[in-house]
């Protein structure tokens, strides 16, 4: 069940909603289910419906119009919530909605229990899942209703209902949700043929081109380069951009003029400055292409997604949500540049995933630059043609979605998990299709029958938790060829798979035996190290392991000897 509240200066229009037709006819039965007081004129019931209601709204109005002869009548005076039951409870009773009514009102302060000044209100129900509350917001006493955080307190409220009348028990957000198109936006798209609104249209511009900008003046120059944007810039005294807005070049109001959004209406964390906090926290690695080594650019943006589980397990929660952040615009880019086959999916699960990116932690961007800026660097740099890089990514996207869920669950962010399951099925979907070619002819180049052999046994040697998993999936030809390819390299392929297997979240893999592929994959794109650097490496391995010595005390600092001038 959920409420929705807001507030009025129009006692009788809300009132002639109430018992009107509704704006598609969809009133069919408005009566009243409770009063303040039980003894409230009931229009739905009467046989002069006017003059019934015309009563109803005085008696409502009747505080207010003392108050105001005294100077204290609030403007908005009229309350109102809608209390909605989800698809599929069961259809209560007009008794049970009139409880329900009395126990929201008591919850937010419109009408304590045993308070005998408390606000006038009425519920009326003309449908049979959801009623209305209708209240003018003065006491008794002539004083305004203390309806402090009201949304909060119904919402507490409408939790303990679902459990004691056994109804579905309804996600429920933090308050950073994005804000949700307006039923007429909704409506409008509808008639112009959209299946989204200009809000979320312009959301997903936004939130993309802030993926791939750099700086605030890439940001803005992105935006107006965006093909049916309009976008209008703030500027203070000094000339530093403080805001903007936007809109589509086809959303017009009835005067004919652009319909606005600024982005902090879009989503809480698309106003500028918002903006400008992530974009500070950002470093553009230095292309492969141009340096001519290192890591290409999806493999660096590969590498550091595939540590945000590691991430997510730590108790820095701040840290956390950085990183989820910085992930949800790596899906934007990835669904930016990705093959149209796959493009619809890709942007399914980059808009859900969207929800979780935000939560009542705050996030601290400066723990997620090796990622953002990695993402940066992928925009900028061609994926490779055969396919393996994107279904490389995925393979890591999927398991950092896997423990976003976990992350949000544990901090019973339920909004959160949801988006983060929705954004699952499409990301799954997307990796089935792009993986299936390049696993495909990673598998069909198999090396000799005795080095299979040899790259068999390593596998049950480094991943023995898995290891009969492992063997048994199809794509375990696909793991070899990648061995064998590591080893041809001038990799140790023994030490490159226990690398690939000690990462984390691999119990979280659908296929452990093709994450452990594209872990190989990866790590074997990068250059062999030489005999002199694994000597180096073995010996710093030995001493970090080897415990310190009781008898022989550490030598103490010595302060650094001063050279004698030459005269």
């Amino acid at each position: 069940m959920i409420a929705k509240i807001s507030s009025g200066k129009s006692t009788a229009g809300l009132i002639r909603y109430l018992y009107g037709p509704g704006r598609a006819n969809e009133h069919t039965d408005p009566h009243l289910v409770a009063s303040w007081d039980g003894y409230a004129p009931d229009p739905g019931r009467a046989n002069n419906i006017a003059a019934a209601r015309q009563q109803l709204v005085e008696d409502l109005d009747l505080r207010v119009k003392q108050a105001d002869r005294l100077g204290r009548a609030p403007k908005q005076h009229v309350w109102h919530c809608s209390l909605r039951a989800a698809p599929g409870d069961r259809i209560l009773a007009d008794a049970e909605w009139a409880d329900i009514a009395r126990r929201v009102v008591a919850a937010t302060g419109i009408a304590p229990v045993d308070d005998p000044d408390g606000c006038r209100w009425i519920a009326v129900r003309h449908a049979p899942d959801h009623i209305h509350i209708a209240a003018t917001k003065v006491r008794g006493d002539l004083r305004p209703a203390r309806h402090w955080n009201d949304y909060l307190t119904a919402d507490r409220e409408l939790v303990a209902i679902e459990k004691e009348y056994g109804l579905q028990q309804v996600i429920r957000g933090d308050r950073t949700a994005a804000k949700r198109p307006h039923r007429a936006e909704q409506e409008k798209a509808l008639r112009s043929g959209r299946a989204k609104a200009a809000r979320e249209r312009l959301r997903t511009m936004v939130r993309t081109a802030a993926a791939a900008a750099t700086d605030t003046d890439e940001f803005l120059g992105l935006l107006a380069r965006t093909k049916g944007v309009l976008i209008e810039v703030l500027y203070f005294p000094s000339g530093e951009p403080r805001g903007y807005k936007v809109a589509l070049e086809n959303d017009r109001n009835a005067n004919a003029e652009p319909v606005w959004f600024s982005g902090s209406t879009l989503a809480p964390d698309l106003s500028l400055p918002k903006i400008q906090s992530r974009l500070a926290a950002v470093e553009v690695p230095a292309s492969a292409v141009e340096e001519r080594l290192g890591p290409h650019a999806w493999h660096q943006a590969t590498a550091a997604t595939e540590r945000i589980p590691h991430h997510l397990d730590q108790p820095d929660a701040e840290a956390a949500q950085a990183h989820l952040a910085a992930f949800g615009e790596a899906l934007d880019a990835v669904a930016l540049t990705a093959p149209p086959s796959i493009r619809t999916e890709l942007r399914s699960a980059a808009s859900a995933f969207e929800r979780a990116t935000r939560s009542r932690v705050r996030a601290e961007h400066h723990h997620a630059r090796a990622l953002r800026g990695a993402v940066k660097a992928m925009l900028r740099e061609p994926a490779p043609k055969d396919g393996a890089a994107l279904a490389m990514f995925l393979d890591a996207a999927l398991l950092v979605v896997i423990a976003a869920a976990r992350w949000h669950d544990r901090r019973q962010h339920e909004q959160q998990v949801a988006a983060a399951h929705k954004s699952l099925l499409h990301l799954q979907a997307a990796y089935d299709h792009s993986a299936a070619t390049p696993l495909l002819v990673l598998g069909q180049r198999q090396p000799p029958q005795n080095l299979a052999d040899r790259y068999v046994r390593l596998i049950r040697q480094a991943a023995a938790a898995h290891a009969d998993q492992v063997l048994a999936d199809p794509a375990a030809q696909a793991l070899i060829t990648a061995m064998a390819d590591a080893e041809a390299a001038g990799h140790d392929p023994k030490r490159l798979l226990q690398q690939a297997a000690d990462e984390r979240a691999l119990d979280d893999a659908r296929s452990p035996a093709r994450t452990l592929a594209w872990r190989v994959h990866r790590l074997s794109q990068k250059p062999a190290p030489s005999q002199r650097a694994l000597a180096a490496q073995a010996r710093s391995t030995a001493l970090r392991s080897m415990p310190p010595s009781p008898s022989v005390p550490a030598a103490p600092p010595t302060a650094p000897t001063a050279r004698s001038r030459r005269r």
